[in-house]
């Protein structure tokens, strides 16, 4: 027979509560995001409401005093408190550069347009450039996108049938838009170019077409003897393939970069006579307020006299309780989500001070999260949040927050210098390197050693991998 022992084991847990939750939710977001969240917010509650009036005082509109628990006195919550201000009366609208044309996709149907297709066609040919990624690709097979068009649609569509289609999206431009691979895409571009008729640009096709395997690993030796050609006409030709995009959507790039998503910063920092201004970007960030007729509404509900209410009345009153305790929570927060931002990136430009005089990236001084969650006595997840997706506006350009932490290296003399020093030397070394004989990680491992920085070769690496720069071997030219 064995016994069943029962302990009760006190635990203490955390848990989150759907306001605290809601908050981080708001912290995460950049401006954009957040005008977006607000105006979600106003067409869920009624009684919250943009307030599109300058601020004034509102002291002599005030409803009088009634009864319901607390609540009815307005829990005695200060007007300037209804409203979710981003900025002080003193603050200037400061300029905000942003760039917005035709997206990829639209220049794309735009010139679908000029084609000669049947209704039908056209219809598959959009849905088709709506399948092509940011990049250019159409990554996606073509059965999957027949069975979207059926589902979708209504339309019955045949292999053979979007591959003619997808071969009129391939004469768009940009040159290798609607490739599903980069050996297509290279060739799309090269068949669209000048060089194609001329003899660097066929043998660059045969490359592409026939040995784009051993093309991609750089075994050039191997290629010329088996081309026949001699060292300076395969030169001309991978002359000729290199410059070619591997990624067509950045080809079109109208006026500058109004092909690329909005970048709304969500700090602006001026920096004028030595001294800096920072403020938070109220850019299209609606000012929102309790809309004052629910509140008149409940006092008309309950009587002048305070007296208790019952059956639908009651109810109607709770859930009216209930949408202006919402309101009055989601504009505190939305103050709160303000200090946070600012402090947090108050401390962050007290510690990179010198960085931000001129933008100078060796200036930057080694910062992790961490050292900012201590300085301003936030958790560390609060400050990744405020950090993620953030942009700061500066003189020098628009920066993202992320970019300005790094990690510390020790020299020789026991100095800490940022990783930014590190990956400023890597890239001076791979520019500056013989391209016939690119330097290995082991030998950029031996140079970072022999100026005073202790650095591992997996390390070299790593850093080589997040500056976007490929191994020794596929940097090797002829």
């Amino acid at each position: 027979m064995s016994n069943i022992n029962q302990r009760q084991i006190q635990k203490l847990l955390q848990k989150l509560s759907p306001q605290q939750i809601q908050m981080i939710k708001l912290l995460e977001l950049p401006a954009v995001q957040l005008e977006q969240r607000i105006k979600q917010e106003i067409e869920e509650n009624p009684v919250l409401e943009e307030d599109i009036t300058e601020e004034k005082d509102e002291e002599e509109n005030q409803p009088k005093e009634i009864s319901m628990e607390e609540y009815l006195k307005e829990d005695d919550t200060p007007s300037y408190k209804y409203h979710a201000n981003n900025y002080s009366k003193d603050d200037e609208r400061r300029p905000v550069y942003l760039t917005r044309g035709r997206t990829l996709h639209e220049y794309l149907e735009e010139q679908l347009g000029y084609k000669t297709l049947t209704p039908r066609e056209q219809t598959i040919a959009t849905y088709l450039v709506g399948s092509i990624d940011d990049d250019g690709y159409l990554r996606r097979d073509l059965e999957s996108i027949s069975d979207d068009i059926a589902f979708s649609m209504g339309l019955e569509t045949s292999r053979e049938e979007l591959e003619h289609l997808l071969g009129i999206i391939h004469e768009l431009e940009p040159a290798g838009v609607g490739a599903r691979t980069l050996q297509e895409c290279l060739l799309l571009q090269l068949d669209a170019s000048s060089a194609s008729t001329t003899k660097a640009g066929r043998l660059a096709r045969k490359i592409l077409s026939s040995y784009f395997d051993e093309f991609t690993k750089k075994h050039y030796e191997k290629l010329m003897n088996r081309l026949g050609v001699s060292e300076e006409d395969f030169r001309a030709a991978i002359e000729e393939i290199v410059h070619l995009s591997p990624k067509p959507g950045n080809l079109y790039n109208e006026g500058g970069n109004e092909a690329s998503p909005y970048i709304i910063p969500d700090f602006i920092l001026d920096y004028q006579n030595g001294q800096f201004q920072l403020s938070l970007n109220s850019y299209n960030v609606p000012e929102v307020k309790v809309n004052r007729r629910y509140v008149e509404m409940i006092r008309d509900m309950v009587g002048k006299d305070g007296a208790a209410v019952g059956g639908e009345n009651k109810e109607a009153l709770q859930f009216v309780k209930n949408k202006i305790d919402s309101a009055k929570w989601f504009i505190s927060a939305i103050k709160q989500r303000h200090d946070t931002l600012m402090h947090t990136m108050q401390e962050i430009l007290n510690y990179q001070r010198e960085y931000f005089v001129d933008g100078d990236q060796s200036k930057l001084r080694p910062m992790i999260l961490k050292d900012i969650a201590d300085r301003t006595g936030l958790d560390v997840s609060t400050i990744s949040r405020v950090v993620n997706s953030k942009y700061i506006q500066t003189h020098f350009g628009i920066i993202p927050l992320k970019q300005l932490f790094s990690e510390a290296m020790q020299t020789d003399s026991g100095e800490e210098v940022s990783s930014y020093e590190i990956k400023n030397i890597l890239t001076e070394c791979v520019e500056s390197e013989d391209k016939r004989k690119p330097m290995t990680d082991e030998v950029l491992m031996d140079i970072l050693n022999s100026r005073g920085y202790h650095i591992a070769r997996r390390t070299v690496a790593k850093y080589r991998e997040m500056l976007g720069i490929p191994v020794a071997r596929l940097r090797k030219q002829i």
